[in-house]
């Protein structure tokens, strides 16, 4: 879940990418397309990151309300803002279908605010509305738990569906619940989301440990142990660094890009892709467009700073506020990102960390506009044709939809399997390690 200041609806419709005709083997968009389905007909398609149970929750109180089977662009329930309007989502199973995806991490995401036992009731009913999805859409979807799973779903014409827990502060410091939410399905754990918590630094927070503390080691290493992908999205670079120093597992990223391309705190830094390359973990690229576009994030900052600029000069006038802010936003248009940028993110992690490390990791519904040409679940064919077009083969191609991710996964219960044969469950708590 990404949520940033709504950019005024200026990125939210945006246009189909228009691509270019030829690619540098000379075959034309139709000849790509046709790849890439073959491609994705025999490789599942495995998104990273999807926030459709909190945009459920959020929008419409349950699954009971909304009917996934129709078209969702156009629904009536509660908005972004907290009012009731015009809810648009970006996930429904006839696009999903359309955009050939064959796997999907759900996540199950609570506010980084929400913390102690509140966290972890808060966090079963978000893996209920999960479980409730799949039950509801049998034809469409199945739960998955293993590598395997994943696998026989897909060839059976259905988008295995996986839970992913997105912070550590959804465990409130107990390993019992790291190891109830595994049972329940969670087959990941993001280790941070927007704040610090007692045992590992957020990319958007105060550094409190430079990374790990004991505590927060020990979480990674019971997630081995369980065989539970640690995600290292939203993390800091030093705690990014400690996981992958201690974790005994492929690691992933769900829902990131480069920090190369563009210095946003989310995104991932060059020499922390080289040890992403040495562990065999897999960095899921993020569409969100301030993770992808340096002009655009510049233009946030930009905006933000318009806007406490106005706050301070219209104290107590928060009208004349609104007025000086909407006035500035149509003097400096949002710049858009594109497909192509998205693209762009995922060669450079190749370049840096090999084709063996890069995946999708869309976080469509926790993200308020998307890029041009990206603006849903049925448009992923378009980013693999542009991949093509740009000299990927069919075995590059397999590797970023889904292989990589099921090569991580597979590794992981090879770890799980050879841990609980060696050792028993942590009990470390919090105040056990001195850090309570």
């Amino acid at each position: 879940m990404t949520k940033l200041p709504l950019l005024a609806g200026l990125l939210l419709a945006a246009p189909l990418f228009a691509f270019a005709q030829s690619s540098p083997s000379g075959a034309n968009d139709a000849q790509l397309q046709k790849r890439v389905e073959r491609v994705l007909t025999r490789t599942p398609l495995i998104d990273g990151h999807n926030d459709l149970p909190g945009a459920i929750s959020m929008g419409f109180g349950n699954v009971g309300n909304i009917d996934l089977a129709s078209d969702t662009t156009n629904l009536q329930g509660k908005t972004w803002g907290g009012g009731v309007g015009k809810v648009s989502l970006m996930t429904d199973l006839p696009r999903a279908h359309k955009g050939q995806l064959g796997a999907q991490f759900w996540s199950v995401f609570i506010p980084a605010s929400i913390t102690g036992p509140e966290a972890i009731k808060r966090t079963i009913e978000q893996i209920d509305v999960v479980r409730t999805m799949v039950d509801k859409y049998p034809k469409d979807l199945e739960l998955a738990y293993t590598a395997a799973d994943i696998e026989r779903i897909h060839k059976a014409g259905r988008i295995a569906s996986l839970i992913g827990v997105e912070g550590g502060h959804q465990i409130d410091n107990s390993m019992a619940a790291l190891r109830a939410y595994y049972v329940l399905g969670a087959r990941y754990m993001t280790l941070t989301h927007a704040r610090t918590t007692d045992w590992a630094d957020s990319a958007t927070d105060a550094p409190k440990y430079h990374g790990l503390n004991e505590f927060g080691r020990e979480v990674v290493r019971e997630m081995n142990r369980l065989g539970m992908l640690v995600d290292i999205s939203h993390v800091s670079p030093d705690t990014m660094r400690a996981a992958l120093q201690v974790s005994q597992a492929p690691v992933i990223y769900s829902h990131s890009s480069a920090r190369a391309l563009d210095d946003h705190p989310r995104d991932v830094p060059d020499d922390v892709l080289a040890l992403v390359k040495a562990n065999h973990g897999v960095v899921m690229v993020n569409f969100l467009p301030s993770f992808i576009s340096q002009t655009l994030f510049d233009w946030d900052a930009e905006r933000a700073g318009a806007k406490a600029k106005f706050d301070t000069r219209y104290a107590g006038q928060p009208e004349r506020a609104a007025k000086a802010l909407a006035e500035w936003t149509q003097a400096h248009p949002a710049p858009q990102a594109t497909l192509a940028q998205v693209a762009d993110h995922i060669e450079h992690i190749r370049k840096v960390a090999g084709v063996e490390s890069v995946g999708i990791g869309s976080d469509f519904d926790g993200i308020e506009s998307t890029p041009v040409g990206l603006d849903g679940v049925d448009k992923y064919p378009a980013l693999f044709v542009e991949l093509a077009r740009r000299g990927w083969s069919d075995d590059d191609l397999a590797a970023l939809a889904g292989n990589n991710l099921l090569r991580a996964m597979r590794g992981a219960e090879a770890v799980a399997k050879r841990l609980q044969a060696a050792g028993q469950p942590s009990h470390a708590t919090l105040t056990a390690a001195g850090e309570g």
